[in-house]
């Protein structure tokens, strides 16, 4: 079964994703890229409101893949309480580097999850060594926000793959990048921890703009939906 993961910006946003059966309240700031971060402040504030009702993850930026910047932003975004925090693997270097360098936060108890990007070739063979590290579980996502959905840059093959993959490795297994509410039907077949939501959730499918509570209760049925059909038929 997929669960909702829903972004949202700012502590309202979190409380109507709450109310709205949102499964993991994801924080990031759209403004500031793919996996833009808010504040530590607003972090904590966010936190704060939710109150272990549901899961919280945040995002710690589009950082270069250099240890002695994505080590200590997970730190820091760990230290606010959050119960996750999303790593981008951007370009194509320094990944296994940046993987070793997490290991001893890992092995303190901090969770993480690695975005890899669906248009930027995502090497699959880092699944393992994500696992050997302790690391919690892998999204897919889109680094380009400029219309194009996952699907349009990987086929079912590859979607499928990838899931099943981070299961056989323990890992939790999400996919994301511009999905719209046509997308769930499709990719529910392939039995991802998570499906992830922006845009689809905002007012005119705009990833900038606020959440709309009804095209979130919208989601949130087309899923429940969904799944129950994938499970009726498996």
């Amino acid at each position: 079964m997929s669960r909702m993961l829903a972004s949202v910006t700012n502590v309202e946003e979190a409380l109507i994703a709450l109310q709205g059966g949102a499964d993991i309240i994801d924080l990031k700031n759209p403004s500031q890229g793919a996996l833009g971060a808010l504040s530590l402040d607003l972090i904590r504030e966010i936190v704060k409101a939710v109150d272990h009702r549901k899961p919280v993850s945040a995002t710690i930026g589009d950082l270069p893949m250099q240890p002695e910047s994505i080590v200590p932003a997970v730190r820091d975004t760990a230290a606010t309480g959050v119960d996750i925090v999303k790593i981008g693997f951007f370009g194509r270097e320094g990944h296994e580097e940046c993987i070793r360098a997490l290991q001893p936060l890992a092995a303190q108890g901090v969770r993480m999850v690695a975005v890899l990007f669906a248009d930027n070739a995502p090497d699959f063979g880092l699944i393992p060594q994500l696992a050997y590290a302790g690391i919690h579980g892998v999204m897919l996502d889109t680094a380009i926000k400029n219309g194009k959905r996952l699907r349009d840059h990987l086929d079912d093959t590859q979607l499928r793959s990838f899931v099943e993959q981070s299961h056989e490795r323990n890992l939790l297994a999400g996919l994301a990048g511009s999905l719209a509410i046509s997308d769930v039907e499709a990719l529910i077949q392939f039995d991802a921890d998570y499906l992830g939501f922006r845009g689809a959730l905002c007012h005119g499918s705009e990833r900038k703009a606020a959440l709309d509570s009804q095209r979130l209760s919208c989601l949130k049925n087309v899923l429940y939906s969904c799944n129950r059909m994938s499970k009726e038929f498996a």
